[in-house]
């Protein structure tokens, strides 16, 4: 169960629009509406801002399996409004339950240290089960709503 880190190009943003309007892999993500549209014509400037980060503010990569499957994505990014690096971490819904969240945050951590970045945090809804996963891989609860918790990990 090994996952590698894939920078994709931009023809390879087919898998990002497919988790986004997977009504399973975007459960998390009720609470702010669910599924998010993706279409084409939005892919060159998503792609500019998040994968080529010409200001040095973004990371973002695809999980991949050992097979070379693409499992998922790994994102950070500062957040000028909060003044915090902030994480993000999506397991496609037909690859949960294999640990792959994990690994995944793990070399979300590792690229974000590897960057010189003190602290991440990430902002997820207060029902979303994936807090116990963070909370095992040392993240701490910031604060908490009733809408979401707030977790922090130095690194």
């Amino acid at each position: 169960m090994s996952l590698s880190l894939y920078e994709p190009k931009r023809e390879d943003l087919w898998f990002r629009q497919r988790m986004l309007a997977d009504e399973e892999t975007m459960s998390y993500n009720r609470a702010w509406g669910g599924t998010v549209p993706f279409p084409e014509a939005d892919w060159d400037a998503w792609y500019d801002c998040w994968v080529a980060d010409p200001r040095g503010e973004r990371f973002y990569r695809y999980l991949r399996d050992a097979a070379g499957d693409y499992v998922g994505e790994i994102a950070f990014h500062f957040d000028g409004s909060v003044r915090r690096w902030e994480a993000d971490v999506i397991v496609y819904a037909p690859y949960r339950g294999r640990g792959y969240g994990a690994q995944g945050l793990d070399l979300l951590c590792a690229a974000a240290k590897e960057r010189g970045i003190p602290v991440l945090y990430d902002s997820i809804a207060a029902d979303n089960p994936a807090a116990g996963m963070f909370l095992r891989r040392g993240f701490s609860e910031e604060s908490r709503t009733k809408m979401q918790i707030i977790l922090k990990k130095e690194l």
